[in-house]
């Protein structure tokens, strides 16, 4: 027990190094998936109307109104609140928060938000459909890497039906 009447031994002053706080380490994004940056990505304002063909090699934002054929094969196409698509879509990933009319093909995912709605037929890999989204067609399942020369497992008998 210290007792303020005993000599404490000095010790050298000892002034510790100010603290650096240190930057967060960068999140990493999955090696599948190319980062996208402000630059990458085009937008179509919620005041332009597109008629015909897009197609292109960087990502698209949707707040407009697009009527043809969107191809952006290796990006993302993101369908903002106030987007409406009535096209054909391709592209890695498709999101989708407000309404598409047409078939919808993706290398990668397909993401319905709870504000999108989707008429059309979906071909994708993977595909998330948040509640209260509205989403009405078929739903096709492919494998998103498929290697060339790969065996495909035999198609199982049919039944025979009487």
């Amino acid at each position: 027990m210290w007792k303020p009447s005993q000599s404490v031994p000095s010790t050298p002053s000892f002034t510790p190094e100010p603290v650096h706080p240190t930057p967060p380490a960068p999140v990493a994004e999955p090696a599948h998936r190319a980062p996208v940056t402000v630059g990458d990505q085009a937008t179509i304002g919620k005041g332009l109307f597109v008629k015909g063909e897009i197609t292109g090699s960087e990502s698209l934002f949707i707040d407009g109104k697009v009527e043809g054929s969107i191809n952006l094969p290796g990006n993302r196409v993101t369908v903002g609140r106030n987007g409406q698509v009535a096209a054909s879509v391709a592209a890695r990933e498709i999101v989708i928060l407000g309404k598409v009319r047409g078939n919808i093909f993706a290398s990668d995912r397909v993401d319905i938000r709870a504000e999108g709605a989707l008429t059309g037929d979906v071909t994708a890999a993977r595909i998330s459909i948040e509640d209260g989204a509205f989403f009405k067609g078929g739903i096709d399942i492919k494998k998103a890497d498929a290697k060339p020369g790969a065996p495909v497992p035999p198609e199982l008998p049919k039944p025979i039906l009487p």
